[in-house]
């Protein structure tokens, strides 16, 4: 076992951290980053899945221009389009390894299973034995932690997360129903279902909200004026949540939260609409009521807008159901550290430079929704918190430099 210090310790190696990391690099800032790379993309995101994000919202952050995907796809010769052309899974994942190699080679391929304060900053433990201290922590947890399921299940071997399911051949010849409406839903149903599985998808929406097919013809200044686009979709509110998270922060506590809850909510690519039909049996409309395994099946109960009862049996549920972002599920967090963080909603209350409570203890990605806004939930993100959050860092290093 051995022990040493570093100044700052990055926690995570999705997007976020990896942009963030690429930035201190560039700026030549002393950091160890943690973490599996790009893991959830790679390892639980659907085999054929097409990322619902427009290919100028699917960078990761650097300075260097060369490092934008559509840099990086033009000089491979890879059909590109900042907006009309859909980005596959295959080939972000190979601008991804790409990006890590090329910017931040120095990825410690480790998780931290233990975070506590320490006299000299924080205290680290390392799935591999180390031990180490760090000046500043800055958290870039991803969704690993964070799989939501409905109050009317019990998670099991035969119900699970849609974030289990990489590889949906296993489910060949098998009954499989899909709880959700949103994007991750409709992939997981339409994957599953070519596979091979007999799939249903069931959802309480009485329709599935599909984003809206872009089209160039309908490009203007008109309506770039009346609903113009961000990297998180168009329009002035998702343009507002892109350009402004500082002052979304500033927002009064209740319509923030209300925000961030109810701007965006689940919606499949536009390419995935028509998918389902042929493939997939839809009940939509309908409320879950119990999901009860039952030997080698579940027995699913739910019932329509009607209140009219559906009994379904079924050999596995997925549960499509998004992601919850809360401190408590971070079970590397020391309890006394976890306790000092002040939090709204169980995510904590950040300053401009996102710090936590806890002085030296940043928070980057999902964590910081509740308070920046939409734009924390999706990797564009990363383009607004890495070269800022460098540059706070330095500042600060600086100082301490100084006062030293």
């Amino acid at each position: 076992m051995t022990s040493s210090s570093t100044p700052i310790a990055i926690i995570g190696a999705g997007p976020y951290g990896l942009s963030l990391a690429a930035h201190l690099a560039a700026a030549d800032m002393p950091f160890r980053i943690f973490g599996r790379t790009m893991a959830t993309w790679r390892e639980h995101c659907p085999k054929g899945m097409t990322l619902k994000s427009d290919g100028f919202a699917s960078n990761l952050s650097h300075p260097d221009p060369a490092s934008t995907l559509a840099a990086y796809c033009a000089a491979r010769r890879i059909p590109y389009d900042d907006r009309f052309l859909p980005v596959t899974l295959p080939v972000f994942d190979a601008y991804a390894t790409w990006f890590q190699k090329t910017y931040v080679p120095m990825v410690e391929d480790t998780l931290v299973t233990h975070l506590a304060e320490d006299p000299h900053g924080f205290a680290l433990t390392l799935a591999s034995g180390e031990r180490l201290t760090a000046g500043r922590v800055v958290l870039g947890a991803g969704l690993t932690h964070f799989r939501r399921y409905p109050d009317e299940v019990t998670p099991g071997p035969l119900v699970t997360h849609s974030f289990d399911h990489h590889d949906l051949a296993p489910l060949a010849g098998r009954e499989v129903l899909v709880l959700g409406a949103g994007a991750s839903a409709v992939d997981t149903a339409v994957l599953a279902a070519e596979a091979g599985a007999a799939v249903t998808l069931l959802a309480r929406r009485a329709a599935i909200a599909y984003h809206d097919m872009p089209d160039p013809d309908a490009v203007s200044w008109l309506s770039a004026i009346a609903n113009p686009s961000s990297g998180i979709g168009p329009g002035w509110r998702s343009f507002f949540c892109t350009r402004a998270p500082r002052l979304f922060r500033r927002l009064p506590e209740e319509l923030r939260l209300h925000a961030t809850r109810t701007h965006l909510g689940p919606a499949p690519g536009w390419f995935m609409r028509g998918k389902l039909e042929g493939k997939v049996k839809t009940l939509l409309g309908h409320r879950l009521v119990r999901a009860e395994q039952d030997g080698d099946a579940v027995t699913v109960r739910a019932q329509d807008a009607a209140g009219r009862a559906v009994t379904l049996r079924t050999d596995r549920v997925i549960c499509a159901t998004g992601y919850q972002p809360d401190l408590r599920r971070l079970l590397f967090l020391d309890a006394d550290l976890r306790a000092r963080i002040a939090h709204v909603e169980h995510t904590p209350r950040l300053s401009d430079r996102f710090e936590t409570s806890v002085p030296g203890l940043y928070v980057m990605g999902a964590l910081a929704a509740n308070v920046f806004g939409p734009l924390m939930r999706f990797m564009v993100g990363a383009e607004y918190v890495a070269p800022r959050l460098c540059g706070h860092l330095a500042r600060m290093a600086r100082k301490t430099s100084a006062a030293a």
